[in-house]
């Protein structure tokens, strides 16, 4: 091939590969799943995956796709290898009962030898070892040298959806770089040779609860080609981020800090790659309607965003560069995804509200540390825990943590760090990387077997019911004993689902053998699942049940699902008119209502709010329900709930006078039932995204007990009215800072008294004077006042001093003269160096410098290394 396939030749290449074999092929699906098991779309078969599960009949034999994605389970590794994404593209063909090996096999080899043009010789497959089959396929039909054929662990190649469903072996391809290097040396683990680019599975099994595997009746192909790893094969770069796909969104962020990336050191050319990496999933998870929050894939889609502005910053971007960079990703994805230039100032818009805000979350993540730092106390360590969050919440690289902390003699549990860093990353790899078909997988082979639940919660409290399934550990089974966690079935049930964000009622299940006590209830599959513990007997398919809800709860949620109607209605009269649901969750203890707010609450607006509500329900307004047609729910001015999907036909909630919004949710008759509201707390979450929390109804008297309790003992503590707390706690605040003062000038003091007794220690080094010693017990703060006097009474010279305060904890200082900097020697680096003798680090300025540790022990070895390294380096000079 003369000139090498762009990107966008491949992607459309590969598309009419198979759509001239009789594929449909299918636009991407989005990267917002309507499976609600995934987070995200994390692989091209994702969107068929009811047609894998038999859930759905296929629409036709064949698909190709070229699938968007996004994976944050390796994030870290993003930049650092040459093929980690959390963006890419997976280019696939999809068989649904049609062809199955032997043609997969063939079309992949004449795409990828004769399509792509891929030297035969460079291309290594695997297969699963028991399959056979495929093996003699890759050998016999397409005459692969069978060494070049390895067989491979059911780890690599045998793909599972989980315990059970359908599974089956896969065989992949691999691209090798260094053929030099002979067939002898053929290892697939090594990534620095050989490139993984296609993958194909042959789901031809089912898998039992006992392991046992059985042929599937209609067989399927699922393959995924990446799109980023043929590009490096075919451009012949040396890594994915080099390609055109990446590689223009990352020259764009070096032109706008002014670097070279081909001259540029390792740990900028990562931070670049980073930037070009992330840029792309931001833009199309933005085009894709995702917006930022602190939860989900809201939260991922945060997280990238504070990436690349904290890697921009890293390599000396000082100004707003998220939109620039995002245009170029915008032009390179618009021909084949034109919804990203459809909305390109949507997309810089949220980009610049972000960098905006997280400019001002690195300020609070200062002030954070401080904090953190005061906490910890002198010569301490930050604990891991707290560096996490500094670099999870605020964005400070771990580096930037120590840097600071060694300023003030501290050190950072890096330990620690890692530990946090892993369970994020276990936290990714569960929320976003798993995609499991049989989750869910024994209640969907209920489905066409019961019947549906049917739901009488509206109108009693209490149904006879029959138990149509019952599942312990995911499993079903026949009898659940005493001491089981339960899932029930039942025909009927006065139980409320989990549902429009009210949480699903509690209560008990009883029958002549067995006392199910319920505390949750949630839709799937169609079944309303009740989850439980047997508490006495044994629970049996068939069984007559007793299903009572827990009235005491059922009214307290009712009270506050109620009272976020009210709310709404609130904000829009004495807010904006224009604010409107951004989520909910209707709780027995209290309420959460996000709303789109085209600005801040003041303190005036919540009080005010509060009191509006607090109003209506004192006016007693009669609450009535009633089902109509959706368009005639509309003609009234009904709200929709966010998030919710309708029918032809809709439950509405009418509080006549306040409010009418489309509900399936449980409601007071008359808001006099709600009692009383309030507010506890207005926040943001997010750009545009304004948060209440509030309770209402008795959860209201509790909220103020629990408050009436603290002030009583916060008055008897101090001895004072409860209306004079305030004044008592700003005196002693005031006191506290004074003693503080004081206290720190009275070590101060001590610490330049014992240090001026040490100059007769000083030696003569050259033309140099060098002072190393402890000052036993005193603190990093003074020992750095000691250190600068000494150093200036000694004029041109180095001084070198620790100090172990407390257990556990050592400080040390360096300050060097303008002459000892002159020869080469740097305090920061120096004291770093001297500081991991004590397990500990540390750094700062040329002339003056701060470090800390950990082992008190070492502090005399440390002392002596400090004093015979000085000694070495002056005594040259």
């Amino acid at each position: 091939m003369a000139t090498p396939l762009s990107g966008t030749q491949i992607r459309q290449t590969f598309l009419n590969f198979f759509a001239d074999r009789n594929h449909r092929v299918l636009p991407s699906a989005s990267l917002v799943p309507e499976d609600p098991t995934v987070l995200l779309t994390i692989a091209g078969m994702l969107p068929f995956k009811p047609i894998f599960l038999g859930q759905q009949a296929a629409e036709f034999p064949r698909a190709t796709t070229s699938q968007k994605c996004i994976r944050t389970n390796d994030i870290e590794n993003v930049g650092r290898t040459a093929r980690h994404h959390t963006f890419f593209e997976m280019l696939g063909n999809f068989s649904f009962g049609d062809y199955f090996k032997s043609q997969a096999i063939a079309w992949a080899w004449e795409l990828s030898t004769q399509v792509f043009e891929l030297p035969p010789e460079r291309v290594v497959v695997s297969v699963f070892e028991e399959d056979d089959e495929a093996f003699a396929i890759w050998r016999d039909e397409i005459g692969i040298p069978a060494h070049r054929i390895q067989r491979m662990g059911a780890d690599d190649n045998f793909w599972v959806s989980g315990p059970t469903g359908p599974c089956g072996p896969c065989s992949e391809l691999y691209y090798d770089f260094k053929p030099e290097l002979g067939d002898d040396a053929i290892d697939l683990e090594d990534d620095s040779r050989f490139i993984e680019f296609y993958n194909l599975v042959f789901m031809q099994y089912n898998r039992d609860v006992e392991g046992k595997l059985t042929p599937l009746k209609s067989k399927n192909i699922d393959t995924g080609l990446g799109l980023e790893r043929m590009a490096q094969i075919l451009q012949k770069v040396p890594n994915n981020y080099e390609t055109d796909l990446i590689f223009p969104i990352v020259k764009t962020a070096a032109e706008i800090a002014g670097i070279d990336y081909y001259t540029a050191d390792d740990a900028t050319q990562v931070a670049l790659k980073v930037i070009g990496d992330h840029i792309r999933a931001v833009v199309h998870m933005l085009a894709d309607g995702i917006t930022v929050s602190n939860e989900g894939r809201g939260y991922v889609l945060r997280r990238l965003i504070r990436r690349v502005i904290r890697y921009g910053r890293l390599i000396g971007i000082d100004r707003e560069f998220t939109p620039l960079v995002a245009e170029t990703a915008i032009a390179l994805a618009e021909d084949a995804y034109s919804i990203v230039r459809d909305l390109d100032r949507t997309i810089k818009l949220a980009l610049q509200r972000e960098e905006i805000q997280f400019l001002k979350t690195l300020e609070l993540g200062e002030k954070e540390l401080a904090t953190v730092m005061a906490q910890v106390g002198t010569g301490g360590q930050i604990p891991g825990v707290n560096a996490f969050t500094l670099y999870d919440t605020y964005g400070f690289p771990l580096e930037l943590t120590e840097e600071i902390a060694a300023e003030k003699g501290l050190t950072v549990d890096t330990d620690g760090f890692t530990v946090e860093m892993e369970k994020q990353r276990s936290r990714s790899r569960n929320a976003v990387e798993t995609i499991d078909l049989t989750a869910q997988g024994a209640l969907n082979q209920l489905v066409g077997h019961i019947r549906e639940t049917e739901f009488l919660g509206y109108k009693v409290p209490a149904v006879e019911a029959e138990v149509e399934a019952l599942l312990v550990a995911g499993r079903v089974v026949s009898v659940a004993e005493a001491g089981a966690e339960v899932q029930v079935i039942l025909n009927q049930t006065p139980f409320y689902a989990e549902s429009g964000g009210q949480l699903g009622d509690r209560g008990y299940l009883t029958s002549e053998t067995a006392l199910v006590r319920i505390m949750d209830v949630k839709k799937d599959a169609g079944f309303s699942v009740h989850y439980g513990r047997v508490e006495r007997g044994a629970l049996h398919i068939a069984d007559q049940v007793t299903a009572q809800i827990d009235l005491a709860c059922r009214r307290r949620v009712q009270a506050h699902h109620t009272a976020t109607h009210l709310l709404q209605s609130a904000l829009k009269k004495l807010v904006d008119e224009s604010i409107s649901q951004a989520g909910s969750l209707v709780g027995f203890d209290s309420l959460r209502f996000d709303f789109r707010s085209p600005r801040a609450l003041t303190a005036e607006d919540v009080q005010q709010v509060e009191e509006q509500v607090n109003i209506w329900i004192a006016e007693a307004h009669v609450a009535h329900t009633e089902v109509l047609p959706i368009s005639e729910a509309k003609a009234r001015g009904a709200i929709a709930m966010f998030g919710e999907k309708y029918g032809n036909e809709v439950r509405v909630l009418d509080v006549h006078g306040v409010s009418m919004e489309l509900c399936g949710g449980t409601h007071v008759s008359n808001t006099a039932e709600i009692g009383l509201f309030k507010i506890t707390s207005e926040s943001g979450t997010s750009a545009g995204i304004r948060r209440i929390e509030a309770v209402a109804g008795s959860a209201v008297l509790e909220y103020l007990n629990l408050r009436d309790e603290i002030v009583k003992d916060l008055s008897d503590r101090f001895k004072v009215k409860p209306e004079d707390i305030r004044d008592r706690i700003t005196a002693l605040q005031a006191e506290l800072k004074t003693t503080q003062k004081q206290l720190e000038a009275a070590k101060s003091q001590v610490a330049l008294a014992k240090a001026d007794s040490l100059l007769a220690k000083a030696e003569s080094v050259g033309k140099f004077k060098i002072l190393v010693a402890e000052l036993p017990g005193v603190d990093p703060e003074s020992l750095k006042t000691a250190a600068e006097q000494l150093q200036q009474k000694l004029q041109e010279g180095a001084v070198f001093l620790g100090s172990a305060p407390e257990p556990g904890k050592v400080s040390l200082v360096a300050a060097f003269s303008p002459g000892v900097v002159k020869t080469g020697l740097q305090a920061g680096k120096f004291v770093g160096a001297i500081a991991k003798i004590c397990g500990g680090g540390g750094g700062g300025r040329p002339n003056l410098a701060q470090a800390g540790g950990r082992d008190n022990g070492k502090l005399a070895e440390a002392l002596e290394a400090a004093r015979n390294q000085l000694k070495s380096s002056l005594s040259q000079d």
